[in-house]
C-alpha cells in the first residue's frame, strides 16, 4: 500500500474526484440509509498529535523513531503501529507500557488543544436531517474516542460507537467495520464510510462498503484512489452535499 509523505497541501478549491460513480452505482446509492465515520483526521485535526504522542512515548522507553515513520501509520491502532516501528507486539509487557504512556501523553499534552475541522458538526447535522443513521468506527481507545467526539460536539448525533476495545485488530483489518455494521443494523449496500486514510478505505472495502475520503487527514489523492469520491474535508462535502454520493 502506498503511504503519504505527510506534506501539508493547499486544498482550497481542490477538485472533487469521483471514481466509478455511475451506472449501477447510482442505483445502489439511492438506498443509502446510514454513514459510518472515522474521527481522527476526518472530523478532528488530530493525526499529527497522535504521531507525536507515539514518538515521545517510544523515546521514553529507549526507542528512537522518526515522526515521518510514524505519521503515515496513523489511522491504524497500536496493534499495527508498534510492530511496524519498534518490532513489539501491543500486548507484550513493553508494548503495554509504551501504549499506556502514549495514551497519557496524548490526553495530557495534545487533546486539550485539538479542534474539529470546519463544518464537522454541521455535516453530521445535515446527514441526520436527511434521515441517515450515523455510527463511528475508530481505531482509537474508547475514552479517547468519547473525548474526540466532545471536541466535535457530536455526541448527541451519533447512534453507535465502535472503538479499539471492541475489536482484536485495527484498520485496515475489517473488524471495526464488521462490528459497526452489526450495531447500526443495516446491510453493507445501504451504508457509506467517510474516512481520511487508505486504511479506512481498505477496511470498508473488505465488508463491501464504499468510502467517501477526505484530504484533511494529510493523505494524497493517489493514496485515496479506492474511494468513490474525495473532498477536502467536512465543510467541502457539506457545501457540495447535493452533488455528492450521499444525495444520490
Amino acid at each position: 500500500m502506498k503511504r503519504n509523505r505527510h506534506v501539508k497541501r493547499e486544498m482550497k478549491g481542490a477538485k472533487h474526484i469521483f471514481h466509478g460513480f455511475g451506472g449501477d452505482r447510482k442505483i445502489r446509492m439511492s438506498h443509502i440509509q446510514g454513514v459510518i465515520l472515522d474521527v481522527d483526521g476526518t472530523l478532528v485535526d488530530s493525526n499529527d498529535a497522535h504521531a507525536k504522542a507515539w514518538v515521545e512515548a517510544m523515546a521514553q522507553y529507549g526507542y528512537t523513531v522518526a515522526f515521518d515513520k510514524v505519521r503515515p501509520l496513523i489511522g491504524m491502532g497500536g496493534d499495527k503501529v508498534l510492530p511496524e516501528t519498534v518490532g513489539l507486539e501491543k500486548n507484550s509487557e513493553e508494548g503495554k507500557r509504551i501504549s499506556q504512556r502514549r495514551k497519557e501523553i496524548f490526553k495530557e499534552r495534545y487533546l486539550p488543544n485539538l479542534h474539529a475541522f470546519p463544518g464537522a458538526r454541521e455535516l453530521l447535522e445535515q446527514m441526520r436531517k436527511r434521515g441517515l443513521k450515523l455510527a463511528i468506527a475508530s481505531s482509537a481507545e474508547k475514552d479517547e474516542l468519547k473525548a474526540l467526539l466532545r471536541v466535535v460536539g457530536a455526541a448527541d448525533l451519533i447512534e453507535e460507537e465502535t472503538s479499539s476495545k471492541d475489536t482484536k485488530r485495527s484498520k485496515p483489518d475489517p473488524d471495526v467495520m464488521d462490528v459497526t455494521l452489526d450495531r447500526i443494523g443495516l446491510p453493507s449496500n445501504a451504508v457509506l464510510m467517510i474516512g481520511d486514510t487508505a486504511y479506512d478505505i481498505e477496511a470498508a472495502k473488505k465488508v463491501n462498503v464504499d468510502t467517501i475520503a477526505f484530504r484533511c487527514g494529510g493523505w494524497n489523492d493517489s493514496d485515496l484512489a479506492g474511494a468513490i469520491a474525495i473532498y477536502d474535508g467536512p465543510a467541502d462535502l457539506l457545501e457540495h452535499y447535493d452533488d455528492s454520493p450521499l444525495a444520490s
